[in-house]
């Protein structure tokens, strides 16, 4: 991750309750001492829905994209610092990066007061004065939009943390970055790529209860967490997560199992880790679709500001289309968000539930036979909502306690943006200006994004 001096919030001195570790193989994988998890999640959706599939897509806020968007809480301008009132102006996804690690985020959210976007960076060191007060021109984001009508959108979705990709992919496997119940891993590792292939010598970043943030933290291959890995096993719930190659583009920079020493160096990372991700385009044809899946772009079909790629709508609708023209459909639930804000503004102030968030909010689209038809869901989400409906819907335990910074335990289930007791509709196909055989055919990307 490429720091720029400054970024890192300090209000205080603290020392570093972590040391850093090292890089490479181990001979034996260490196993995770199971937490106290609670008994089996039950809810309606097991009765209908056999399969879910996670979209997930990079850097953007609800404002950015569905302003304007009839019923939903958006926003079509945003107030600078000084009181000044500015219009979101239409971009397309050309454009610079915004820098957008914990401490961006908190100025950005400025306490609850939305306001703090115009001190923002771009990554090319210029002050982003009002670019981030923005919205993506809606011709762009059109399969977004037909997938929002046809079915559910929430709109306050919010990252389990403030902060960037790394932690907010932790989050969507894990339900949590705390490695204590006071302190939690923050912003990204020192160096690329991320997770347990990371050079020898390579730490993270460090956040206590007094939002301090300091260096100091582990390697970043971790034994501390209880992922839905362990959990799927052991339930004998076939999973998949399908990730772009081991190119530092997008790679294992954006798949946070590359992080967890017991799938990176056990027999899940050649069975259920999927390169290149487009197989998820062929697979549900071929009958392969597993029990829960994991979908991650690459770098040129994402929505990453600085890619200078408009693909990543339609790279989106090429999955929900593969899955919406299988024999899945029937039994399958597709959630489509975005890990985080990306800088770009957004008015909803994130309701505060422990030291790392709520995050700043982003779009969550809810995609089903059984999902609400044109329904725009105003429920309080999180992404441990999105862990506990996988849990619902195959009467999982939790992950683990409350204490340890689970927050699976806490979230409201997607269950309410269900109605299982409609006829499921038949699937009709998501409109978009690249077809699958596009991203069939293309090779990964080769460089990273400047910011995550």
């Amino acid at each position: 991750m490429r720091r720029r001096l400054g970024t890192v919030f300090l209000s205080a001195l603290l020392l570093a309750g972590c040391s850093s570790g090292s890089g490479g193989g181990m001979s034996s994988v260490p196993i995770v001492p199971p937490p106290t998890q609670g008994p089996p999640q039950t809810g309606p959706e097991g009765k209908y829905l056999k399969h879910i599939v996670v979209i997930v897509q990079e850097n953007r806020t609800f404002d950015d994209i569905f302003s304007g968007f009839p019923g939903a809480d958006s926003a079509k301008y945003g107030y600078t610092q000084t009181g000044g009132k500015i219009e979101l102006r239409s971009r397309s996804f050309d454009g610079s990066d915004i820098y957008h690690d914990w401490s961006n985020a908190m100025t950005d959210w400025n306490h609850g007061s939305m306001n703090g976007f115009d001190r923002s960076v771009l990554v090319n060191g210029q002050p982003a004065g009002t670019y981030p007060y923005s919205h993506l021109e809606r011709r762009l984001v059109a399969p977004y939009w037909t997938m929002a009508r046809e079915y559910t959108l929430s709109d306050h979705m919010f990252p389990t943390m403030f902060g960037p990709t790394f932690t907010a992919h932790i989050d969507l496997i894990a339900s949590t970055t705390n490695l204590t119940a006071d302190e939690a891993e923050v912003d990204g590792p020192t160096e690329q790529p991320w997770g347990c292939d990371a050079p020898p010598g390579t730490t993270t970043y460090l956040l206590n209860p007094q939002r301090v943030e300091t260096g100091g933290g582990p390697f970043p291959c971790f034994t501390q967490y209880h992922t839905m890995a362990e959990t799927l096993d052991a339930a004998h719930v076939t999973w998949k997560y399908y990730a772009p190659g081991t190119k530092i583009g997008g790679g294992r920079l954006w798949a946070p199992f590359a992080a967890i020493r017991q799938v990176r160096y056990g027999r899940d990372w050649k069975r259920n880790v999927i390169s290149p991700q487009t197989t998820v385009l062929t697979d549900p044809a071929n009958g392969r679709l597993a029990d829960v899946s994991w979908v991650i772009p690459d770098l040129a079909d994402s929505d990453h500001a600085g890619s200078d790629s408009d693909k990543g709508p339609s790279w989106v609708a090429g999955v929900v289309n593969a899955i919406g023209k299988s024999r899945y459909w029937p039994s399958t639930a597709i959630v489509v968000l975005w890990d985080d804000w990306g800088g770009w503004y957004d008015h909803v102030p994130p309701p505060q539930l422990d030291f790392v968030g709520l995050g700043i909010r982003v779009p969550c689209i809810i995609i089903s036979p059984y999902a609400k038809s044109g329904y725009v869901s105003h429920t309080q989400y999180e992404f441990g909502s999105v862990l506990k409906f996988v849990e619902e819907t195959f009467h999982l335990p939790a992950l683990g306690p409350a204490s340890g910074g689970y927050t699976d335990t806490r979230s409201r289930s997607l269950a309410d943006s269900f109605d299982f007791k409609q006829k499921p509709r038949a699937f009709k196909p998501i409109p978009a200006p690249y077809p699958p055989a596009y991203f069939l055919t293309q090779s990964p990307s080769d460089e990273p994004p400047d910011n995550e």
